[in-house]
């Protein structure tokens, strides 16, 4: 991509590390510990939305484009954004893991999994990068009436980090019905236990990418889970999500 191609994305970016520094971390850091997790209100304001929803016909801020249906994905479409991310996502993408490096650290102590994540995002994805993981993972999500994600997980190489963040730009009501974010938490000796997450545009939901530590009678134990959407009713319905991690 050109220098000049990049100058024309739209400038989505306002301070976004210090809004995101002020949101109530108690509360969602309680939330991901007893549910695997947590809504973050009003993380994005109604015209910042629409700009990252804007970008999504332009195929000059995207790597590559998924169509669901091709895949057994579900039915809908998606696209990785290729670096440079868009100032706004380039932002956020730090300032979270920022807030949500001890969650992760504290979970892997608690299962017993070794791996520590550094303070800072630069480095984790240095980690990755150094792996072969140098392909970015931050995508914007297409769904028509009729579309829907299978419960899945976004894994995408030996480097994972445990937590990943989904931003609703769409507003529930007026673009679109349906369509509600799905989290299923798998538990040893017990059925499945499903979590419908609300949300209103601009909202995010941060959840466990892969599993979580949760205590049980007999010690810490973990939980496996897998997130989706449910069928768009009518409408459409666009999400961006935030990945830590690069792929493969």
């Amino acid at each position: 991509m050109t220098a000049t191609a990049r100058k024309s994305a739209p400038k989505l970016s306002v301070d976004i590390a210090s809004h995101v520094d002020i949101l109530d971390w108690p509360q969602i850091t309680a939330e991901l510990d007893s549910q695997g997790c947590a809504v973050l209100k009003n993380l994005l304001t109604p015209d910042q939305c629409r700009a990252v929803t804007a970008l999504y016909p332009d195929d000059t801020h995207f790597r590559s484009r998924i169509v669901m249906g091709r895949h057994g994905f579900g039915r809908g479409e998606y696209k990785y954004f290729s670096y440079p991310l868009p100032d706004l996502i380039a932002q956020m993408r730090p300032a979270l893991y920022a807030h949500l490096q001890g969650v992760a650290n504290r979970w892997n102590e608690a299962m017993g999994i070794d791996i520590r994540y550094p303070a800072a995002h630069a480095a984790f994805l240095k980690r990755c990068h150094e792996a072969g993981q140098s392909r970015p993972t931050p995508l914007l999500l297409q769904y028509e009436a009729g579309d829907y994600n299978c419960l899945h997980q976004d894994l995408y190489g030996e480097h994972v980090f445990p937590i990943q963040v989904a931003i609703l730009l769409s507003e529930p009501g007026r673009d679109f019905t349906g369509g509600e974010f799905v989290l299923t938490e798998q538990r040893p000796r017990m059925q499945s236990r499903a979590e419908v997450v609300p949300l209103a545009q601009g909202d995010a939901v941060a959840f466990a990418v892969h599993h979580r530590p949760v205590q049980g009678t007999r010690g810490t134990y973990r939980a496996n889970l897998r997130h989706g959407v449910s069928r768009i009713r009518s409408g459409q319905r666009h999400t961006l999500g935030v990945i830590f991690h690069d792929a493969k």
